[in-house]
């Protein structure tokens, strides 16, 4: 299941970040990297299914510090968007949110009954889940730019985006935290205690 969901989030990726960059978007261009990110994690996620769960938690951990340092990076992509004005193409954005949707909603599908498991497959669920809203902002957004003529629907998307990933990431770390917690008290013995 996870090589098909890397599959589609990678194509998406490639898609995205070329319809980003031609669109000017900043809210594609974040979608775009959230695709990147997700890729990676599945690929992080197929590693750590064959390893101790101690690694799981370990994997899930690096998941949700790449996943805060995605959200750092669509804030410094809105402010440069912000800065210079960009007014984005939104029959592009539309479009591509539609597509990267629909893969998205595909994805979560195939992930649904894995959403209440360990760190490192909760975290694959999470990331799903904020990909699908974050795609009906996106298609919202363009609507925006489309009626205002302006750029600032696409860039309060992108801040939306990077919000959801923040969130996300403080999620899955606390997760991983916890189940790291619990396995080194497990394993502590009191001196004495036999």
């Amino acid at each position: 299941m996870l090589w098909i969901v890397l599959g589609i989030n990678a194509g998406m990726f490639a898609v995205e970040a070329a319809a980003g960059l031609l669109a000017g978007s900043a809210a594609l261009q974040a979608d775009a990297l959230d695709f990147l990110a997700d890729a990676a994690n599945y690929g992080i996620s197929l590693l750590a299914l064959s390893l101790a769960r101690v690694w799981r938690s370990r994997a899930a951990l690096l998941k949700g510090l790449s996943m805060g340092g995605f959200g750092l990076w669509v804030i410094a992509t809105v402010a440069w968007h912000a800065i210079h004005g960009t007014v984005p193409a939104w029959g592009t954005m539309g479009t591509v949110g539609a597509a990267a949707l629909a893969a998205n909603l595909a994805c979560l599908a195939l992930l649904h009954a894995w959403r209440d498991g360990d760190a490192n497959m909760r975290s694959v669920w999470i990331c799903s889940r904020n990909d699908v809203l974050a795609n009906f902002a996106v298609m919202a957004a363009a609507l925006g730019v489309f009626g205002t003529g302006r750029g600032w629907p696409d860039l309060i998307v992108a801040a939306i985006m990077a919000a959801l990933a923040l969130h996300g990431a403080a999620t899955i770390i606390r997760h991983a935290k916890t189940e790291l917690a619990r396995r080194r008290n497990r394993g502590f013995v009191l001196p004495g205690a036999g």
